[in-house]
């Protein structure tokens, strides 16, 4: 494996989403380095203009999406996922938010008739195919001056360390008996997350340092305003500004 590359994509080697999409929101609830990206968006909306238009895209099971629509109730927000066991999570999460509409594609058949003041990408840029050529398309979606959030996991997925890690938090909080259910709960997440670090290996999901990922946003026409690692150096967050 080499970071910056990707292969063209291998669908026997992909994660199964819809599978994933069962088990994806004990990460909401019990994984704390999950839980502080979300707060990093709320922080993020707290801090700028509200958003008139906006997109999750590969929005998974709505989270963000739903975080947008709370504190932003006047914005008009369109959920972007083409997995279909997602998009029914993030339905039926989301069916209370009248300001949400969907689009059950990927990235590169999304329609964005208008121009959009926000993009939001969790975790989904580096399992798109091209995914270099998608931030060029999400360039495209937001006006000149728009935001990008952008949250991309870019160095292999060790579920090993990732396991150690969460056994040991979430002994501390829960003690013995209730941490062994939640890893039950999880088992589904902890096998798509192999198939994630597999796809890694052979190159078909993009891996990247913060470097890299910097200089392929920028390519895409974007400023960053911000740029930190988090999720324990795993993923890389940026804040671009769509340029003129």
């Amino acid at each position: 494996m080499n970071y910056g590359e990707v292969k063209r994509p291998d669908p026997g080697s992909n994660a199964d989403w819809s599978a994933y999409a069962a088990a994806y929101d004990l990460l909401s609830k019990h994984n704390p380095e999950y839980k502080a990206l979300m707060r990093d968006f709320e922080d993020f909306l707290s801090g700028i203009e509200t958003p008139g238009i906006i997109y999750d895209v590969g929005g998974g099971t709505g989270n963000y999406t739903d975080i947008a629509a709370r504190l932003c109730p006047g914005s008009r927000i369109c959920l972007v996922e083409p997995d279909p066991g997602m998009m029914q999570a993030a339905r039926a999460k989301l069916a209370a938010r009248k300001n949400v509409t969907y689009q059950n594609v990927g990235l590169e058949s999304a329609e964005a008739p208008e121009k959009a003041d926000l993009v939001i990408s969790v975790h989904s840029l580096y399992a798109m195919p091209d995914p270099r050529q998608r931030l060029v398309d999400i360039r495209r979606m937001l006006r000149p001056g728009g935001l990008l959030f952008l949250v991309d996991l870019g160095r292999p997925m060790d579920v090993q360390d990732w396991r150690r890690y969460l056994f040991t938090t979430l002994k501390k909080e829960h003690g013995l008996i209730r941490t062994l259910e939640i890893f039950w709960q999880a088992r589904q997440i902890a096998k798509q997350n192999q198939a994630i670090f597999k796809a890694q290996m052979n190159g078909t999901y993009w891996t990247h340092t913060p470097a890299e990922i910097a200089s392929a946003v920028t390519a895409a026409g974007f400023e960053i305003l911000d740029q930190r690692s988090v999720y324990r150096d795993y993923s890389d967050l940026l804040v671009c500004r769509a340029a003129p």
